[in-house]
């Protein structure tokens, strides 16, 4: 399974402010901007995944969790080096990779990675603008809370 890393040069604010909050907050607020982020990704992967069967467009969503299978193969993958917050968009269905990349059976249909291709910068953007909003919110909730005592 390919690896796509990607790397965002001149967020270091965005970190440092994300550093302040309590190490629970600041993944919460992590995870759900991109869980929001991923969803036009899925919506367009849905809309180019093959259509022989409505399954890869049932199964293909944005979540932090995956099957066993693509747990143990990230995990590979990763050497177990795990970002602070991961968020996933893809598919639970094994017929995803296949039709993604093809076999000795089966050409090539991609349709997950031009998702990505025709909405990261725009995803990119989204993430970028709105971490900064969701960590105010949350520093504001975290100032209420310590004032009213808790």
């Amino acid at each position: 399974m390919p690896t796509i890393k990607i790397k965002i040069d001149g967020l270091r604010e965005l970190d440092q402010a994300l550093g302040q909050l309590p190490r629970s907050t600041a993944k919460s607020v992590l995870r759900r901007v991109l869980i929001e982020a991923g969803e036009p990704v899925a919506r367009k992967a849905r809309a180019n995944a093959p259509k022989l069967t409505l399954h890869l467009q049932e199964t293909t969503d944005v979540g932090t969790k995956l099957t066993r299978r693509q747990a143990a193969l990230h995990k590979k993958e990763t050497k177990d080096d795990r970002a602070f917050a991961e968020v996933f968009v893809g598919t639970s269905d094994p017929a995803g990779m296949q039709d993604e990349f093809g076999n000795e059976h089966q050409a090539s249909q991609p349709w997950l990675r031009p998702a990505w291709d025709s909405t990261k910068q725009a995803t990119l953007e989204r993430i970028a603008n709105s971490l900064w909003g969701e960590i105010e919110k949350a520093a504001g909730r975290l100032a209420r809370r310590a004032a009213r005592g808790r």
